[in-house]
């Protein structure tokens, strides 16, 4: 039995986060146990694999303000557990699981980085420092792992040791996130539209590098061609009490065609309800937003930032970022289609995840790596899941 512990800066519903879940159930129970720290609080992923048996805890500790406190409880928790592999999810998490890995004793260490934003003075001061920081010891985990191709050019430039970078593109549930042609009426329904109303959708939290602000300006120029266009938003902060995001839609003329749904827990009815699916971000490492509504059978319309131009691929429109009139017409673009067209998309969109960033081959990379790291080999003719 080989023990991974994974310390995550938090257990928030984010992109990173929802991974970690995936790869812990999806993993071999026979073969890897699987431990779960917080550096924050335990969030809601950390409460549901909590309720599903895995062993879950937090440091309690604030998430840009390092505590010794919390140090000594992760050194404790790790002498107790014993892991042969301690991996780090983002960029707080590896710096404190390394210095706590080395001083108890852990003999892998993994760094897991999941971005590719190519402007850190967005982030925090905090974050910015332990970023930097992380170019001088980035040599001492044993493996530094990217979910994207970007986010490791990127780093390698800020001067990452690339030779313990390894990518590992993120993984899509193929039986959560799938058609289903019952959702097109009844997500309309609920939002009070017309059966043959024609939905795009942004499945985003409201950030600046989601650019919403785009978005909108977009929504306005197809809606000025193309009124019966209406638009899904969904994420955290993406809602009525969101005053920024309210003057957007206003200033826009949007006002009863953007219908503002706040986070879900059934995002994939939701992708499976669109006709098209975007992205208009000005930065992304490997959106999860993407993969799942392709996995819906769903065409998209992405910007060219990080490696949403290799998810896509044929699929879909690719667009430069901060666009308005380029997002638009690729919008303007698969409307002129015929639906049996878009459908065509869609099926290319399912297939392309099938068969490069499906969750079986997503966790595979990864317990292949725990086995690398600590000499356990796979048995032969047994399989993984």
């Amino acid at each position: 039995m080989i023990r991974v512990v994974h310390l995550s800066t938090g257990l928030e519903a984010g992109g990173a986060e929802r991974q970690l879940s995936y790869l812990v159930k999806g993993s071999d129970c026979h073969t890897f146990h699987h431990i779960v720290v917080s550096v924050t609080n335990i969030g809601p992923v950390g409460a549901e694999l909590a309720s599903e048996g895995v062993e879950v805890s937090c440091l309690g500790m604030a998430r840009d303000a390092p505590s010794p406190v919390g140090l000594f409880r992760l050194v404790r928790l790790l002498g107790r557990t014993q892991p042969q592999v301690l991996h780090c999810w983002m960029y707080h998490a590896n710096l404190l699981g390394l210095i706590a890995g080395k001083l108890a004793g852990v003999k892998s260490i993994v760094w897991g980085i999941r971005s590719a934003n190519p402007q850190p003075r967005t982030y925090s001061f905090s974050t910015r420092s332990v970023i930097n920081a992380g170019k001088w010891i980035s040599g001492f985990p044993d493996c530094v792992v990217v979910n994207s191709e970007a986010g490791k050019k990127l780093h390698q430039a800020w001067g990452y040791k690339a030779s313990r970078m390894r990518v590992i593109p993120n993984g899509f549930d193929l039986n959560r996130f799938k058609p289903d042609p019952a959702t097109h009426s009844s997500v309309r329904k609920e939002l009070g539209l017309a059966p043959d109303s024609l939905l795009i959708g942004l499945i985003a939290r409201f950030k600046a590098e989601k650019d919403h602000a785009v978005f909108c300006q977009a929504a306005a120029l197809l809606t000025d061609v193309n009124p019966p266009v209406h638009f899904l938003l969904a994420g955290a902060d993406v809602c009525a009490g969101n005053p920024e995001l309210r003057r957007l839609i206003s200033v826009n003329g949007l006002n009863g065609r953007v219908h503002l749904l706040g986070p879900r827990d059934d995002v994939q009815r939701l992708d499976a309800a669109l006709d098209i699916a975007c992205l208009s971000s000005w930065s992304e490492a490997f959106p999860n937003a993407v993969g799942e509504a392709m996995a819906c059978g769903v065409p998209c319309v992405v910007t060219a930032v990080g490696d949403c131009p290799r998810i896509v691929g044929d699929t879909g429109r690719v667009i430069p970022p901060r666009n308005a009139k380029a997002l638009a017409a690729a919008w303007t673009e698969l409307i002129e289609m015929s639906p049996d067209q878009r459908q065509d998309l869609g099926r290319k969109a399912r297939n392309r995840v099938e068969e490069n960033f499906s969750l079986p081959k997503a966790v595979e990379s990864y317990e292949s790596l725990y086995r690398e790291l600590t000499g356990h080999q796979a048995e032969s003719g047994t399989a993984s899941h």
